[in-house]
């Protein structure tokens, strides 16, 4: 989960442990019936891949409710829908299989999930008949899936900040996860 750019900057903000317990606690390969739900919720997510050599791209994905879905506990689907023509995402996909989504909720109980894992595409693929509007689908292998603090998501709904963003003179509130019995003791003293 972790390498070593990872480790020195956990090693500067006395943060290993942490993030040790974390990826122990958090991290699974197989995604849970309250992945599914949440995923199949969403109205878009966030894709990012990358070149082969390594240069990123990051781009929106949307659709109506279910448009990705979970269709076992190690295979997600979502359908490619016309665009643009460049086929950034897409392409990079096809020589870089690596991929990371970030589904986000936001409002009055946020919440995000990050998904890491290995992407086909396929045009041919006889699933795309039941997403309307699909040119081709993706299949994502995940390797990776874990839920990410919504500490810093606003409420764009009322225009509301987080109550978590740091303003001058002020010491944000910590989130209540840090004081849950299975962090606590690993949680390390927050820098400035």
């Amino acid at each position: 989960m972790y390498h070593n750019g990872s480790r020195e900057i956990q090693a500067l903000f006395g943060s290993t442990a942490l993030a040790d317990r974390l990826a122990e606690r958090l991290r699974r390969s197989e995604f849970s019936d309250e992945d599914r739900d949440f995923i199949h919720a969403c109205e878009y997510f966030f894709l990012a891949t990358a070149t082969p050599d390594g240069h990123p791209d990051c781009s929106f994905k949307g659709g109506p409710p279910e448009f990705v879905q979970v269709l076992a506990p190690d295979l997600l689907v979502w359908p490619d829908y016309d665009g643009n023509g460049m086929f950034k995402s897409l392409g990079n996909l096809k020589v870089n299989p690596n991929a990371g989504l970030l589904f986000i909720r936001m409002g009055d109980s946020p919440k995000r999930l990050r998904v890491n894992g290995h992407a086909e595409v396929e045009f041919n693929d006889p699933l795309a008949a039941s997403f309307p509007g699909a040119q081709g689908i993706v299949r994502l292998t995940p390797v990776d899936i874990f839920p990410n603090c919504p500490r810093y998501i606003p409420d764009p709904a009322t225009g509301t900040p987080s109550p978590y963003v740091p303003k001058m003179g002020e010491t944000p509130p910590e989130p209540k996860w840090k004081a849950m019995d299975a962090f606590r003791d690993v949680v390390p003293p927050r820098k400035a």
